[in-house]
């Protein structure tokens, strides 16, 4: 779709799954459907309560990668910007409006270092995220050569054992590079805890930020002492916001599934034991399937297969029935066990993602549904930017 494109002169069917005013029975499958009002449900409550705690929430734009859902975000959760993974994603939020992008990763290749230093020039603070002194040089050189500015958030390895350094000797060596550095500007640190939030236990996950928290805390304190203040101390995701929200230490939470859920967040527990997703949070997220074939009795056949999902973390679950069971998946077929032959041939169900963030990045649009209605479709902005 170009920038002259409107999504109403689009053929439903051909070049998007529905239309507005449309029923939810007649919406085009396999395709992404948003429920709008658990979706606003989700983005107020989270928003209410970094507020109320005193913290920003910067909304994780690798998950939806959808322009439309972060400016919901901010319009209603009050977020402060959107953080996202890839210099190419970073581009389509700042195109699109998002004002403050955090690039929550580290850059290297001279020509997305080049690209990362003129989205600045689209009216965006731009941000992203070091681990080695070397970066510091080169990220100096595109922005004094585009003659904008680069924020830089020095990244703490907290647990996850990926990108960023260990020590507080090695966080205050690179902070001092950005500070001194022309055409950057030291905002802080990045220390997201990526590898406990799945862990089902809530005492499990705390255990895992309570070392997290500790590591921060001690770069901040030195940092300080050297005189550089960290406006930002980033981190926190859905299975952990709590702990960092409250710790004192990070003033940046950068939640992104808590604002459509999946199959595999929904399994973690709370403090007092419940799923996260029945109570917390609400799935607003379905990928909408119909069923193809039922020519074996005891299984039906849907056309929500590989494509149409990540099934990284496991088979997607069919929302609000305990009748039937996604059981199977090839490319273009899910398996649905269906014992009691309940299932109609055209019949539509939604299926809750094992995974939504690599799930929502194969698909082309979210069809916003209301009162079983089609309100609203959005495109999936970044869909595929990968670089």
């Amino acid at each position: 779709m170009n920038a002259q494109t409107k999504i109403e002169d689009l053929e439903v069917g051909y070049d998007v799954p529905a239309a507005v005013g449309m029923r939810e029975s007649e919406i085009q499958t396999p395709c992404l459907i948003l429920d709008l009002d658990a979706l606003e449900r989700n983005v107020t409550k989270m928003g209410n309560w970094a507020r109320g705690h005193g913290v920003r929430h910067r909304v994780h734009g690798k998950m939806h990668k959808s322009v439309d859902v972060a400016l919901l975000q901010e319009k209603l959760g009050g977020a402060c910007g959107v953080c996202c993974q890839k210099v190419s994603e970073a581009e389509v939020f700042a195109r699109g409006g998002v004002l403050d992008v955090l690039v929550s990763n580290q850059v290297r290749d001279p020509a997305k270092i080049d690209r990362l230093a003129r989205i600045p020039m689209l009216g965006a603070r731009t941000i992203c995220c070091v681990d080695d002194l070397e970066n510091v040089a080169e990220l100096s050189a595109a922005a004094v050569k585009q003659g904008t500015q680069i924020e830089c958030l020095v990244e703490i390895d907290c647990g996850a054992g990926r990108c960023g350094v260990t020590e507080t000797s090695a966080v205050t060596v690179i902070a001092k590079a950005i500070d001194a550095a022309p055409g950057l500007k030291f905002s802080g640190i990045q220390a997201y805890q990526g590898a406990m939030q799945h862990l089902e236990n809530y005492e499990d996950r705390k255990a895992k930020i309570d070392v997290a928290v500790e590591m921060v805390r001690d770069a901040v304190d030195t940092l300080a002492a050297e005189g550089l203040e960290c406006t930002i101390v980033g981190g926190g995701g859905t299975g952990s916001y709590y702990f960092e929200g409250t710790s004192g230490v990070y003033n940046e939470l950068q939640c992104g599934s808590y604002a459509f859920m999946d199959a595999d967040y929904g399994r973690i527990l709370d403090k007092g034991g419940n799923r996260i997703d029945q109570g917390e949070w609400e799935n607003a997220l379905f990928i909408l399937t119909s069923v193809m074939s039922h020519a074996k009795a005891d299984r039906a056949i849907c056309d929500a297969g590989l494509k149409a999902q990540s099934v990284d973390s496991g088979l997607p679950v069919i929302f609000g029935r305990d009748d039937v069971e996604y059981v199977k998946c090839s490319d273009e077929h899910g398996m649905i066990a269906d014992p009691q032959g309940a299932l109609k041939v055209n019949e539509k169900l939604r299926l809750v993602p094992g995974h939504c963030d690599p799930t929502c990045n194969v698909h082309d649009w979210y069809v916003g549904v209301r009162g079983g209605k089609v309100e609203t479709v959005w495109p999936v902005s970044a869909r595929g930017k990968a670089y």
